[in-house]
């Protein structure tokens, strides 16, 4: 179990890396657009090639599809409820959080961890870490920390605070990371493929929702390029 928790918190670490990052210097948008396609591509590939193939060897297509609507379904209506809180614009580069609320973006931020370290405590229990997973997230994180954070900053966030939330998230990140170990490990059968199913949903919606719009907002059709890339090379 320790050894899940610690992937988890490597997988996490690139968001505090990002933050640094973001204090220290100043990124471009479109070197944080093209980081955070890449990501969503290695991300996607890895749904497809280590879950859904995984979950479709003891369930049914008509199943495993189920069961990643209700994950999609799940983060979704999540991010939607606390986009309306004010953590809609968290990983805004140019200041909006200002309009929002602290705690709001906080807990935004702690959503959007969750799918992907899930998924990492499932892959582990099937053999060990997935590489391409692993680098899809320590790719995606690394720009929505720096997004983020240059955010915050331009919001008047003093850096201290912001790297307690990015703290946060890596403890989120270890214990998700862990519970998907353990329900993965507890499961079999059509329960093994629900959690599989339902982490793959969760971890699609996350990436439609707030990694491939924020890159297309600076990459605009460039992004379907990067994303594809990312993910063939896995």
């Amino acid at each position: 179990m320790g050894e899940v928790c610690l992937w988890g918190a490597v997988g996490a670490s690139s968001l505090l890396v990002g933050a640094v990052v973001a204090y220290v210097a100043s990124p471009s948008r479109r070197f944080i657009a093209i980081v955070m396609a890449l990501g969503a591509g290695l991300l996607i590939g890895s749904v497809a090639f280590e879950l859904i193939d995984e979950a479709l060897k003891i369930a049914e297509v008509g199943r495993v599809g189920l069961f990643m609507l209700i994950g999609a379904v799940t983060f979704t209506l999540g991010n939607w409820y606390l986009d309306r809180r004010g953590a809609g614009d968290r990983k805004d580069s140019s200041g909006a959080q200002e309009d929002g609320s602290p705690l709001a973006i906080v807990f935004g931020s702690i959503l959007d961890g969750i799918p992907e370290s899930f998924v990492l405590g499932l892959t582990v229990l099937e053999g060990g870490v997935s590489v391409g997973l692993l680098m899809g997230v320590l790719l995606s994180n690394l720009p929505e920390g720096m997004s983020s954070s240059a955010g915050l900053r331009i919001a008047g966030w003093p850096r201290g605070r912001v790297l307690r939330m990015w703290l946060a998230v890596l403890i989120v990140a270890c214990v998700s990371a862990a519970l998907g170990y353990q329900l993965l490990g507890e499961s079999s059968g059509h329960s093994g493929a629900f959690a599989q199913g339902f982490a793959a949903g969760a971890l699609l919606a996350m990436v439609a929702d707030t990694m491939l719009p924020e890159a297309y907002e600076v990459e605009q059709g460039f992004t379907g390029s990067w994303s594809p890339l990312a993910s063939r090379s896995r």
